[in-house]
C-alpha cells in the first residue's frame, strides 16, 4: 500500500515562497478537479431545488475570478488578452446578481477555459518576482498584495468546490 505523502513540493521556475504559494493553487485545483472527476457530466447545468446556482456557473466563476485577481490584484491592469476575454462572453454575474448560469456549456469546455487561465496565470506569475509579489498594491477600495491575493483564489476554489459537491450530491439524490 501506498503511503501518504503531505508535503509541499514548490513549483519549478518560481522563486521560493512564489513557488509554494502556486504549489498550493495547483493543489487547490488538483482536488478540484479529482472531485469533478465523480460528477455526472448532465448534472452541469442543473439546479437542484432552492439552490440559484449550477455547477457550471459555478466552474464559470472561479475561472473568470482568478483571472480578475490575476489582472486586477497582481498585475494591476484591466488589459485582458483578447483571446483570455473571449473565453468569457458574459459578466459573471447577471442583472440581479446571481452567478450567470453559462448553460450549454458541457463540462469539457468549462475544464478547458479552467485550463487556459491557469496556464495564463503560471505564466504570468513568472514574471513576478519576490519584492513584487509582497509589494501592496493600494486599490480603490482595498489593500492587498499578490501572496494575498493567491491565498484568496486557493479558498475561493475550495469553497467552491465544496459548493459543487453538495450540488452533485442533492442532484444524485433526486
Amino acid at each position: 500500500m501506498d503511503r501518504p505523502s503531505f508535503i509541499v513540493e514548490p513549483l519549478a521556475g518560481y522563486p521560493g515562497q512564489i513557488a509554494e504559494a502556486l504549489w498550493q493553487l495547483e493543489d487547490t485545483r488538483t482536488r478540484t478537479l479529482d472531485q469533478l472527476g465523480s460528477i455526472d457530466p448532465g448534472m452541469v447545468d442543473v439546479a437542484p431545488a432552492g439552490s440559484t446556482n449550477t455547477i457550471g456557473a459555478l466552474l464559470y466563476h472561479i475561472a473568470a475570478i482568478e483571472l480578475d485577481w490575476l489582472y486586477t490584484e497582481i498585475l494591476e491592469s484591466d488589459d485582458y488578452p483578447p483571446d483570455i476575454a473571449a473565453l468569457f462572453p458574459d459578466d459573471v454575474r447577471d442583472d440581479e446578481g446571481a452567478l450567470v448560469r453559462a448553460a450549454g456549456e458541457p463540462i469539457e469546455s468549462h475544464l478547458g477555459r479552467l485550463a487556459v487561465v491557469r496556464s495564463h496565470f503560471l505564466q504570468k506569475m513568472q514574471d513576478i518576482d519576490q519584492s513584487e509579489y509582497t509589494r501592496v498594491r493600494s486599490l480603490e477600495s482595498y489593500d492587498v498584495t499578490p501572496a494575498w491575493a493567491i491565498h484568496h483564489l486557493c479558498q475561493h476554489e475550495a469553497e467552491h468546490r465544496g459548493q459543487m459537491t453538495e450540488l452533485a450530491t442533492r442532484l444524485s439524490s433526486t
